[in-house]
């Protein structure tokens, strides 16, 4: 029997191929943020005090320029090399599903708001009329590490996973993770930065609630900015993504509720305050015998069925749904098409597909996102995971089969 050529890649190989698997701007920051410390360490270069974020700085010199030097620039090699590591699984997840150009400006953005954060805690608390503390204000932040934060809030609230694993040890909920990896490593580590860690998780939430959305321009801008001449050569590289396959808008939807900013000037104090606390959207009864797995409609009656007959009708509901999108595809585009007769299984009630297909009232996005929640999958994750694939509902199912493995 011939042995596994997985197994018999040497290491070389397989940093080789672990490396070409990050995409174009998480790969890029990587780079960057080694370049700097070797380039620090080889000239000798210690005087952090200079590019570090340091409040009384900004305010009294106005030196903006270290909202954006303090997240390049790190300390040391243990904090460089963990930050980055950190930075590979999060911001390759977050790259497929935004795209490279959308997510450096995400990147921006965050570092702006921690910034901004940072200045205002670090001013309430050193003018504060009861004690005033003046050590926040001189407090030298540097390093990428308040914007992974951020990246751990926006990455979860997109996953929908319910439980976290801590460095492997134990589980923790979801909408704790965060905030316990905030107080692990104020305890584990010296010389971290507790208000730079906490603000990178408040900007993260801020995103995520749709605070930033009025800064957040729709998909056409940033395909335009790829269209442009000067970004030619990232873009016809293979590890660049496109900002194709998302939501419309600016910012990728997290949470049901559309309203993300909500006017207080008409009705209840507790409808519009409600409006604020993120809600997902309620999916169907699973049944307990399959828990997190996507099942087809007619499940019901097949309860005997294992799980390789549940694989092989999960196999030729795909091979339908995708003839019949290709076909809804050429109707819309005005060529007539006839069908062959197949059902079609949408929202619970089968439907003939015959003579000229015509939408009625859904786009080819929505019939995809329906067959997925109809599917089994929750709603949010189907949206992120169609996104992620390029609207291809068989690579959403097999992204969503993955993430459903792994909770």
């Amino acid at each position: 029997m011939r042995p596994n050529i997985v197994s018999e890649a040497g290491f070389p190989t397989r940093i080789s191929q672990w490396w070409e698997g990050i995409p174009f701007l998480t790969s890029a920051v990587v780079i960057v943020c080694g370049i700097i410390y070797l380039v620090c360490l080889f000239v000798g270069y210690d005087s952090f005090y200079e590019i570090c974020f340091l409040p009384s700085e900004v305010i009294s010199r106005f030196q903006v320029y270290r909202i954006y030097t303090s997240i390049l620039f790190h300390a040391s090699l243990l904090h460089v090399m963990f930050n980055m590591l950190a930075l590979v699984p999060l911001g390759s997840e977050m790259e497929r599903i935004m795209g490279s150009v959308r997510l450096l400006h995400v990147i921006i953005l965050l570092a702006t708001s921690n910034a901004i954060f940072h200045l205002l805690i670090a001013l309430l608390v050193a003018h504060n009329p009861f004690h005033p503390y003046q050590y926040l204000m001189n407090e030298c932040a540097i390093g990428f590490s308040g914007i992974l934060f951020s990246m751990i809030v926006i990455e979860t609230s997109l996953s929908g996973v319910q439980s976290r694993s801590v460095f492997g040890l134990f589980n923790v909920p979801a909408k704790w993770y965060a905030w316990i990896l905030l107080v692990v490593f104020q305890l584990l580590m010296s010389n971290v930065s507790l208000l730079g860690h906490l603000c990178g998780i408040l900007s993260g939430f801020a995103y995520t609630y749709g605070l930033f959305n009025y800064l957040l321009p729709g998909s056409s801008f940033y395909s335009a900015i790829e269209s442009s001449s000067f970004l030619s050569t990232c873009v016809r590289r293979p590890k660049f993504i496109l900002c194709t396959g998302g939501s419309t808008s600016g910012f990728i939807p997290t949470y049901s509720s559309q309203n993300t900013t909500p006017s207080f000037a008409s009705g209840s104090i507790w409808r519009n305050l409600s409006s604020w606390i993120p809600h997902r959207e309620s999916t169907p009864a699973q049944d307990n015998r399959f828990p997190g797995r996507g099942r087809t409609l007619d499940s019901g009656r097949n309860q005997a069925a294992s799980d390789i007959n549940s694989a092989s009708t999960l196999q030729a509901r795909l091979l339908d749904d995708s003839t019949l999108d290709h076909s809804s595809e050429r109707a819309e585009s005005g060529i007539g098409q006839r069908s062959d007769g197949r059902r079609s299984t949408v929202d619970g009630s089968a439907t003939i597909v015959g003579g000229h297909m015509h939408q009625q009232g859904l786009d080819a996005s929505d019939e995809q996102i329906q067959k997925l929640v109809a599917m089994g999958f929750d709603r949010t994750q189907a949206e992120v995971a169609l996104a992620a694939a390029d609207g291809d509902s068989n690579v959403a199912v097999e992204i969503l089969m993955s993430q459903q493995a792994c909770i």
